[in-house]
């Protein structure tokens, strides 16, 4: 086995990206014999599945490198409901109008939030507050505060319209958090919404 590289990994549903990191690390270590340090180049949330980029060895100086990088995700968005998660971690704590949403309306709306954006990180999230990660407030029933902070968005399709779901493929740079995208995007119509399917096709 090479003494540093990368590992393209498709991770499952209801793994946690640092389950992979440990499952990896086990695994290299009984086919090397060697304990090496193993990291991921950007976390995926545990309802998520698809592309996660391990770094082993000598590689993980290049981590932060790799975290930088623009990707893709593949999402279905539930309209008509939230959750505190903006996703299904989460039960379902409003309801919304969505007999007004169309095709002609998210395609309208889509423009919106392509480019430059401004985004607010949930506070279900990985996102360091003060020291903690932003879920340990969440978690705790404490309130943190969550900062805007600027990202991009270099495309943005829609794939499916079946109601209440709508389906998206979005080209994003870092730090873009999709769920955050289904939080704003419903309110921009006038809904609500959550992730019911998210999936990271590309890096």
């Amino acid at each position: 086995m090479e003494e540093s590289g990368l590992l393209l990994v498709d991770k499952p549903y209801g793994w946690t990206s640092f389950d992979v990191v440990n499952k990896v690390r086990f695994m290299i270590k009984s086919v090397s014999g060697k304990k090496m340090k193993t990291g991921h180049t950007g976390t995926l949330d545990p309802l998520a599945t698809g592309l996660l980029v391990l770094c082993y060895g000598k590689a993980t100086k290049k981590i932060e490198e790799y975290t930088g990088l623009d990707k893709e995700y593949v999402t279905t968005m539930v309209f008509g409901a939230t959750t505190a998660s903006f996703d299904k971690e989460q039960p379902v704590e409003g309801h919304f109008e969505t007999e007004h949403i169309t095709q002609e309306l998210i395609l309208k709306t889509i423009p919106e939030f392509i480019g430059n954006i401004m985004q607010i990180p949930p506070i279900h999230s990985a996102k360091w507050v003060n020291g903690r990660r932003a879920y340990e407030y969440a978690r705790a029933g404490k309130e943190a505060i969550m900062e805007a902070r600027e990202t991009v968005v270099h495309s943005f399709e829609l794939l499916d319209f079946s109601p209440p779901k709508a389906t998206f493929r979005i080209h994003c740079g870092k730090g873009f958090y999709i769920r955050s995208l289904a939080r704003d995007f419903s309110a921009a119509i006038n809904s609500g919404a959550y992730i019911d399917e998210l999936i990271r096709t590309r890096i």
